[in-house]
């Protein structure tokens, strides 16, 4: 069966496709067992990996300016890559958004699995003697953020951003650690498109491709420190049997992700991001061979 280049209508709230965000991300890779990623993909989609692991991760954005207006938040967790083609595509097994137009636009029309979530920031000062200790980022998605004029009379400051789900039944609660000095810096200005699949949502259960274009000024930075439910005591062993564990339900596997060993983190400053409008590659079905076959 041909694939079925359907276009997916337009939300009101949106107006018409491509859809611009302007705004700053971070976008970090994670190392992700393939074999706990693969039951989180479609079936009708092939696992990119190596050695057993595929390459997962997060987007986090902060939007100035979107079809829904200022978009303060969010977080697409990224599951693996899957292979459509002559490219890979990543595969979102949550995006959390504090935006009801963003999630209501995400299920409907883009076939992502958005969830209501609260994130709530705050910020500390560490010493200028702590301050060759941390690095990356902290006003990289541009909320609350508090520059330093001065690094060594001054040091650091640490942002921490908690995120947990509204909805019942998502267990994410996670928190997100990042520290800051002067650097003003912003990186090469590129031009990149990320491809990505979505749907197969009880919202949109068609198997859709849609296309990222963005336009940014691109630095690499050092990882976020991702932290969960389990104590910062605990050892190595004890973290590592945690994150095997949440990774055992649907709920927790976006958890999973974030607790995940990270291998890149990219700064994307004066982001223009263009969505352009779904293509439906597959009718809802059970068939392997004819979702399969339909993909370029």
């Amino acid at each position: 069966m041909e694939a079925v280049e359907a276009k997916s209508s337009s939300s009101s709230g949106y107006g018409k496709p491509p859809w611009v965000f302007s705004g700053s991300a971070l976008y970090q890779l994670h190392l992700v067992k393939a074999e706990k990623a693969r039951r989180y993909i479609p079936k009708e989609f092939k696992l990119v990996e190596a050695f057993g692991y595929t390459l997962g991760g997060f987007f986090l954005a902060s939007y100035e300016d979107s079809p829904a207006g200022v978009f303060d938040e969010q977080l697409v967790v990224i599951a693996g890559l899957v292979w459509n083609r002559p490219t890979s595509c990543a595969w979102a097994t949550r995006v959390y958004v504090n935006s009801n137009d963003a999630c209501y636009h995400g299920r409907k029309e883009v076939g992502l699995p958005s969830q209501i979530a609260k994130f709530s920031k705050t910020i500390r000062a560490i010493s200028g003697e702590s301050s060759d200790r941390s690095s990356g980022f902290l006003n990289m998605i541009g909320i609350g953020s508090i520059s330093c004029n001065n690094q060594r009379d001054q040091g650091l400051n640490v942002e921490v951003i908690k995120i947990k789900c509204l909805e019942a039944a998502d267990a994410c609660n996670i928190s997100l650690t990042s520290a800051d000095g002067t650097n003003s810096w912003m990186g090469p200005p590129i031009k990149m498109s990320l491809p990505s699949f979505s749907g197969g949502t009880e919202y949109n259960p068609n198997l859709l491709k849609y296309s990222c274009r963005i336009e940014c000024r691109v630095q690499a930075v050092q990882p976020l420190k991702v932290s969960g439910a389990i104590p910062s005591t605990s050892t190595n062993d004890e973290r590592e049997q945690h994150n095997s564990d949440v990774a055992e339900n649907h709920e927790s596997f976006s958890t999973y992700v974030m607790l995940s060993k990270p291998i890149l983190a990219l700064k994307f400053n004066q982001m223009k991001m263009h969505v352009e409008a779904p293509v439906v590659l597959s009718q809802f079905s059970s068939s392997i061979e004819t979702t399969a076959s339909s993909l370029p």
